[in-house]
């Protein structure tokens, strides 16, 4: 009789001490996971604004009016130079560091082996950076986190 007894007061101390509250609660659960905030950017939509236009009138030849640039653009062309690259977030672009693409476009993509003249006689650095605020303003968040990482790593190490 002891036993029939036993069992349903274990069971009942059982469910008791399941449903307590006491203790330690997970600081994320799959429903609580925080999301990340979007990266905040360097430039703000005035440069975007400015950058649109600029890049219409002195990129958007070589690299298409919405910066996807050559589709064979990872191959060299008939005389052996890289063609344009899209600059919206799906080619290498975003590898670089700001201050490398400032000077890539004040410099002319020549010395690293494409046919881009330089912009630094036709553009002043504000223009620049607005064509570079246009162009970023098309990377994914995913992408101009990625990038953001390699521009600060790059300005860490001072190259």
């Amino acid at each position: 009789m002891t036993r029939k007894l036993l069992l349903p007061v274990l069971a009942g101390l059982l469910l008791n001490a399941c449903s307590q509250t006491d203790a330690p609660k997970s600081k994320t659960t799959a429903a609580a996971k925080p999301t990340a905030a979007p990266p905040t950017r360097w430039y703000t939509q005035a440069q975007v604004a400015r950058g649109g236009p600029l890049f219409q009138q002195h990129c958007a030849t070589c690299h298409r009016p919405d910066a996807s640039g050559d589709p064979n653009w990872k191959e060299v062309d008939a005389n052996g130079k890289l063609r344009p690259p899209p600059l919206n977030g799906t080619a290498h672009a975003w590898h670089h560091p700001l201050p490398l693409l400032r000077r890539i476009v004040r410099t002319g993509g020549v010395p690293m082996g494409g046919t881009m003249p330089p912009f630094g006689d036709k553009l002043t650095a504000d223009q620049i950076d607005a064509i570079l605020a246009w162009v970023q303003s098309h990377w994914s968040d995913q992408v101009y986190a990625a990038w953001q990482q390699i521009d600060a790593r790059k300005r860490r190490s001072g190259s």
